[in-house]
């Protein structure tokens, strides 16, 4: 048995929890650069705000309706994730973050203590109560049918936030009249496929041939078309895979003119993902850098460029992955272009760094660990407080955010002030 807790509108949810004002208000929140909306509240959605919809399309609906807009503030979004994160853990004993807002938990031997209807709403008011964020709750044998009733419990105001069926006659009714692709794992693609076979609805694909489904599509939607059945194919992955790289990338504000402030930019994408590797407690020997145009503006020449500089030590050190990462650079730079976007990429991941003797040439640097440890802890207190010299100050290229909020739970100085007279 399975619970499926997912948040409502997470980021702009997160950005009306500490603005009481915006109780009743429009919200939305926008990608990189201030491009296009990523996340709506209910009432942005009902003046007609559409997900991917570019910002300069949507601004003359967004100042009809008068609309809360604000860049994406990802430090604020990965604190609240946590906090809910904690709130679900103190309800449950085994828990997966499937993503940002969304947590699986076990709900083996939940029947005798309590009913799974009222543990949903448990989880559900415990979540707003700590963090004010809204979610929906879905139980059910599978975690793919557990998807299936958190998608009714958002979408039919009468659940109250929570439907849990372990019945299989209501269970059937729901797959009857939800259509295949809001089935978990089945987009847009594979549900224009299964309808032109004659399978449109969830109870459709529940009802397949599990061998034709193999054949004609995956072993993955084979395993869902059993789930939808009740029977357990994906378990609880409390302790998600390694990674087998890392990717900082990010999109220029301003076009990149000049190799000096390429340099820059990979420098701080460089010591970003050494940051994303530490927290993974990994070394790496692989560093690869891009750069490219865009390949949606008439007025810059096309030009993709990548290259990948191999360590023969594997290291963790950002030092040492700066440097590798400006020597592939100074290979695939070419003077003359407008460049739209770079990134970084980590892989050839391994434990530790290799053994080596005092006397070999590539051994590591002394104290890097400590070194990189005292960094990792003094910004993990404050964003940027010590950073390297390579990536600039106040950079002309920087993502475009103007509409960012301050980060109230990470950040002292960003908490609203009351004074008394």
């Amino acid at each position: 048995m399975f619970a499926l807790i997912d948040v409502n509108g997470m980021y702009a949810a997160c950005e009306s929890a500490f603005r009481p004002d915006l109780a009743s208000r429009a919200v939305c929140c926008l990608s990189n650069n201030d491009g296009a909306i990523v996340a709506r509240n209910r009432l942005a959605k009902l003046a007609g705000l559409k997900m991917g919809e570019p910002y300069f399309k949507a601004r003359p609906l967004i100042e009809a309706h008068n609309v809360a807009v604000f860049s994406s503030n990802y430090t604020l979004y990965a604190s609240m994730s946590a906090r809910f994160a904690a709130v679900v853990e103190s309800l449950s004993s085994r828990v997966e973050q499937y993503s940002i807002d969304e947590l699986f938990v076990d709900c083996r031997g939940m029947e005798t203590a309590m009913n799974l209807e009222a543990f949903g709403h448990q989880l559900r008011r415990e979540v707003q109560r700590h963090t004010t964020l809204t979610c929906g709750v879905g139980i059910s044998f599978t975690k793919t049918l557990a998807k299936l009733c958190n998608h009714a419990a958002k979408t039919w105001p009468a659940t109250r936030g929570v439907v849990a069926l372990t019945d299989e006659r209501r269970l059937h009714k729901l797959m009857a009249i939800l259509p295949a692709a809001e089935v978990w794992g089945v987009g847009r693609r594979i549900s224009a496929r299964l309808e032109t076979m004659g399978i449109r609805t969830a109870q459709d694909l529940m009802r397949a041939d599990t061998r034709f489904i193999r054949s004609n599509f995956s072993v993955t939607l084979e395993r869902t078309v059993r789930e939808l059945r009740g029977e357990i194919c994906f378990g609880l992955d409390e302790n998600p895979a390694t990674k087998q790289q890392i990717v900082v990338s990010r999109s220029f504000g301003e076009r990149v003119t000049s190799f000096q402030e390429m340099q820059m930019a990979i420098t701080g994408f460089a010591a970003r993902a050494g940051e994303k590797l530490r927290q993974e407690k990994q070394h790496c020997r692989a560093i690869s850098v891009f750069i490219l145009t865009s390949p949606f503006s008439p007025r810059d020449a096309p030009c993709a460029s990548q290259a990948t500089e191999t360590l023969l030590v594997a290291t963790q050190d950002s030092r040492d992955i700066i440097a590798a990462a400006q020597r592939a650079l100074a290979r695939i730079w070419r003077d003359g272009y407008r460049y739209a976007k770079a990134g970084i990429m980590l892989a050839d991941f391994s434990g530790r760094e290799a053994q080596l003797n005092l006397f070999d040439e590539c051994a590591p640097r002394p104290d890097s660990e400590a070194l990189m440890n005292a960094v990792d802890r003094i910004n993990r207190a404050g964003k940027g407080r010590i950073f390297f010299a390579g990536q600039g100050i106040d950079v002309g290229f920087a993502m475009r955010r103007e509409m960012l909020s301050p980060e109230y739970t990470t950040d002292w100085n960003a908490l609203p002030r009351a004074f008394m007279r």
